[in-house]
């Protein structure tokens, strides 16, 4: 099992109103499986996101990663998690201004603590598979949208993580552009990661094989399309 999440609960609080953003989600993800969270506004989905990512902890309930307790983990043992074991992909690609793309991408590494000459054939091995060999000396500004988002999810495989976590991914991207992000994420299922994509696009999200759609902060539908004829446009090794 990758992940599961077992009676989540998400409360904030707006002033003196709870805000009920999760309401006792159980929800599991097996290994290499290529799922789509969607919902409207206010739906929950990116609190998921959120616990999911181990970038928040939730107000009760247990959730499992790879098989250990995160939900009790302290902010430090959160943030090794994240390093270790997800890669994440962003609409906004966050990427460094001032940085190149070599740079952007070897961040995960050194706060890991991998030694430089390491880091160095792990960045590039990274800027590879996403074809972007030839901009690695380049800063985000010099860089399409599209070749961004390539820089942003190089960053999110350099750790090797076994999940990529995608928010939105094609959200500033043309449609010719989403389409080739979206083949290099099919890539990635198929060389064995396990793929969690939210988004609120019914096209994107058919890439996936799974899809769960939030509505009140619970899980309002948990189906599996038909996916004869989508295959993915290409395969990373």
């Amino acid at each position: 099992m990758a992940l599961e999440i077992q009676n989540v609960s998400k409360t904030y609080m707006m002033g003196t109103e709870a805000v009920h953003a999760l309401q006792s989600v159980s929800l599991s993800i097996e290994e290499n499986e290529y799922i789509a969270i969607m919902g409207p506004s206010g739906s929950g989905k990116s609190t998921m996101m959120n616990v999911l990512g181990c970038l928040d902890t939730p107000t009760s309930g247990e959730y499992y990663l790879e098989g250990e307790d995160v939900s009790k983990m302290n902010d430090d043992q959160l943030a090794e998690i994240r390093n270790q074991k997800i890669g994440f992909v962003f609409q906004t690609f966050n990427l460094i201004p001032r940085a190149t793309v070599f740079h952007n991408v070897e961040l995960p590494l050194v706060y890991s603590g991998t030694p430089p000459a390491e880091r160095i054939l792990m960045a590039n091995d990274a800027i590879e598979r996403v074809g972007l060999t030839d901009r690695a000396t380049h800063k985000p500004t010099e860089l399409s949208g599209g070749q961004r988002q390539r820089a942003a999810i190089a960053r999110a495989l350099v750790n090797k993580p076994t999940i990529i976590l995608a928010d939105e991914p094609t959200g500033n991207l043309d449609s010719v552009t989403g389409r080739e992000i979206m083949a290099i994420l099919d890539g990635l299922h198929k060389a064995g990661n396990t793929i969690i994509l939210v988004t609120h696009e019914q096209e994107i999200a058919e890439h996936a094989h799974r899809i769960v759609k939030l509505r009140d902060g619970q899980v309002e539908s948990d189906v599996r399309p038909n996916r004869v004829g989508r295959n993915a446009d290409v395969v990373l090794n």
